[in-house]
């Protein structure tokens, strides 16, 4: 069964391709596209915006594995009923508009980027469309079935993700746990989520965090420097100089647990100077 469907039209679809193209911005270390990106996302995926909502409930069918049947279904028809409580109309125009921005902005080949879970997203639009027959919905909403009822880890990997071994990812988690235990602040926990869960997208979402994350330490130690704080001792001023030269340092640095380890000591030391 081969439907017809248009990936301009699948708000996940488009959010993914948005991403990867963040990416391959920090990759080229081009700023200025960084920075309009990520605007345009902040500005059409806003909590209150009707795209986010819709996103949302993409999200709800395509992240949760490993359910029971009788609960997937239910949430396949619970997350149906909520879509149809969106107003239609304002999806489409709002799609139209964020559309015509990547058009005449990014160019339209933003929407040839690879997104590993295209298939999913577009089995999910079909699912909550409106103009499939009631054979064809029953068809897909049971293959979406599948998915979710999934035991966990058996899914087919995607050639383009990265491997991880169970036993080092694990160890990796305990090291972190037993060196912090309590003391870790709340940028480090969002760190730390984001490295452990990369593996599940190639590292785009880890790379856009880390982008930002770089950039605030940068702009708190540096801001900090510039105060005429008699708490800030030579050492201290010493310390944070190294540290400003290491974030720079990052740009060039390859993603591991080394290097994540680096940023750990980093947001320490900025939460000390900024305290």
């Amino acid at each position: 069964m081969k439907l017809k469907h248009n990936k301009k039209r699948n708000t996940a679809f488009v959010y993914e391709a948005l991403v990867r193209e963040v990416a391959k911005a920090v990759v080229r270390k081009d700023e200025k596209r960084k920075g309009l990106i990520i605007k345009i996302m902040k500005e059409h995926f806003s909590p209150n915006n009707i795209l986010a909502k819709e996103l949302q409930l993409y999200r709800t069918l395509e992240e949760t594995k490993g359910l029971d049947i009788y609960t997937a279904e239910r949430l396949i028809k619970e997350a149906r009923i909520d879509y149809n409580k969106l107003n239609k109309d304002d999806i489409f125009k709002s799609q139209t508009k964020l559309i015509s921005i990547i058009n005449k902005n990014l160019t339209s080949e933003v929407f040839s980027n690879f997104v590993p879970n295209y298939k999913n997203l577009a089995t999910i639009a079909q699912v909550f469309g409106d103009d499939v027959a009631t054979k064809e919905r029953v068809l897909l909403e049971r293959k979406l079935l599948g998915d979710m009822v999934m035991k966990e880890g058996t899914a087919v990997k995607s050639k383009n993700m990265p491997h991880i071994d169970g036993l080092v990812y694990k160890t990796f988690v305990k090291k972190i746990n037993d060196k912090y235990d309590k003391e870790l602040l709340p940028e480090q926990k969002q760190l730390l989520n984001h490295f452990l869960t990369s593996f599940t997208d190639n590292g785009v979402e880890f790379k856009m965090f880390l982008s930002e994350e770089v950039g605030r330490l940068k702009n708190s130690i540096a801001s900090a420097l510039k105060e005429d704080n008699s708490d800030l001792d030579n050492d201290m001023r010493d310390k944070t100089k190294l540290v400003l030269e290491r974030l720079e340092e990052f740009k060039k640095t390859k993603i591991d647990e080394n290097m994540v380890k680096g940023v750990l000591k980093i947001q320490s030391l900025a939460s000390e100077v900024l305290s």
